[in-house]
This record gives C-alpha cells, sequence and structure tokens, in this order.
C-alpha cells in the first residue's frame, strides 16, 4: 500500500523532533505536523490518550490509499518504518545488505533504548520528577555510563567515518544525533569528534526544518 497522509504530534525538541527530521529528508514539507501542549497536559485528554496510552510524542497518523489508517507512538519503530517504506531515498541498509543491515539495526536499537533510557532517566531525577522524590545521585549514575561506557564507542566509529555506520547518512543519525545533542544540555558529548559529526549533519536542511521551532520548547 502505498501512504496518502502522514500526520506527526509533536512538540518542540523532544523525541517527536526525530521523526520530523526524518520526515523532512523524505518528504520535505509534504506532511502535517499538530503541536501538542505539554506543559499544558494536552497528551493527557481522551482523544489523545486513545491514540497513544501512554501519552508522549511522538504520535504517527498515517492514512494509505485504500482508506486504510494506522497509529504509530514509538519514535525508533517510526525512524525504522519511514526509512523502509521509503527505501528509495537511501536512508536504511536493505535487507540484501546483511552486514550493513545488522550495524544499521543496533545502532538504531542502541540509541532509541540504551542512550535514550539513560538519557530520559537523568531528565527525570534532574528536571521533571517532584524535587521529594527525586534521586541526584541515580542521576550522576546515568552520566557517568553515558560518559565512560556510550561516549567511547560513539567517538570511535565517528573517528573512523563521517557518520555513524560508515560513511553514508541514514535514519540511525538522526536517532545518534538526536540523542547526541540531549546530552550536551547536561554537559556530555563534547568531544571534538562528536563536536565534528554534529556540525555535518546540522548542515542538513532537514536537520535546520526540524528544529526550527526549537524557541518554543518548554522544558
Amino acid at each position: 500500500m502505498k501512504i496518502k497522509h502522514i500526520k506527526l504530534y509533536h512538540y518542540p525538541m523532544s523525541r517527536s523532533a526525530r521523526v520530523k527530521w526524518l520526515l523532512h529528508e523524505i518528504l520535505g514539507e509534504d506532511f502535517e505536523t499538530e503541536t501538542v501542549a505539554l506543559r499544558q497536559m494536552a497528551q493527557f485528554t481522551p482523544d489523545f490518550l486513545a491514540k497513544n496510552p501512554n501519552h508522549g510524542v511522538p504520535v504517527l497518523d498515517i492514512t494509505y490509499d485504500d482508506g486504510s489508517q494506522q497509529v504509530m507512538y514509538e519514535s525508533g519503530a517510526m525512524l525504522i518504518w519511514l526509512a523502509d517504506h521509503y527505501g528509495e531515498k537511501g536512508f536504511a541498509p536493505s535487507i540484501d545488505e546483511s552486514a550493513a543491515r545488522a550495524d544499521y539495526l543496533q545502532m538504531m536499537i542502541f540509541g532509541a533504548a540504551w542512550m535514550d533510557m539513560k538519557l530520559w532517566q537523568t531528565r527525570l531525577h534532574q528536571d521533571l520528577l517532584p524535587k521529594t522524590v527525586r534521586n541526584q545521585d541515580f542521576a550522576d549514575f546515568n552520566k557517568d555510563k553515558i560518559k565512560n561506557e556510550m561516549e567511547p564507542m560513539l567517538i570511535e566509529r565517528l573517528e573512523a567515518h563521517d557518520y555513524i555506520c560508515g560513511d553514508h547518512f541514514t535514519a540511525a543519525d538522526i536517532m545518534t544525533a538526536h540523542n547526541i545533542q540531549w546530552a550536551g544540555a547536561y554537559g556530555l558529548c563534547r568531544h571534538p569528534a562528536l563536536k565534528a559529526y554534529m556540525q555535518r549533519v546540522r548542515a542538513r536542511p532537514a536537520y535546520a526544518l526540524a528544529f526550527a521551532d526549537a524557541a518554543d520548547f518548554e522544558g
């Protein structure tokens, strides 16, 4: 089936920016975006919870050319699926490129699960939870894991190649770069190889479109 229409439920600088970035890479501006007022708790309305019971963004509404619809609410799954659906755009190795595909999927899931989880726990315990239940030691533990275990792995890859899976930009770079940018808010991922990488990806027009609303972010 072909896609007739895509609508992204989005909030500036959040995980939905990952998906917005890839959509801009693939479709330019030929998709719909609706900003969800997270600070005003719009994600807890019945209509939104019917789309995403986990009350967060992104949410992707997909309408196919036969009239059927689908809802997705995991950013990593969206990146993998969009890159595959629009495989002719070249943002993911094909299944026939077995070794490259395995490496790409590994880095995509590493970013969506392991590194994202450490960043999210840091954000919870430094910024979001009520102060009575925050645990700064736990936040520091997560930051240390990023600095001492994850950063060296990323640096090794990006000293060897321009992009996270080699010399070609893929959707895994969107996941990786978003996490590096997020980590920068906590003083992490400041190595020259990571800074040079971020300069490369930020030069992409789709990046500028995806983060054009950054000034509207309310943390």
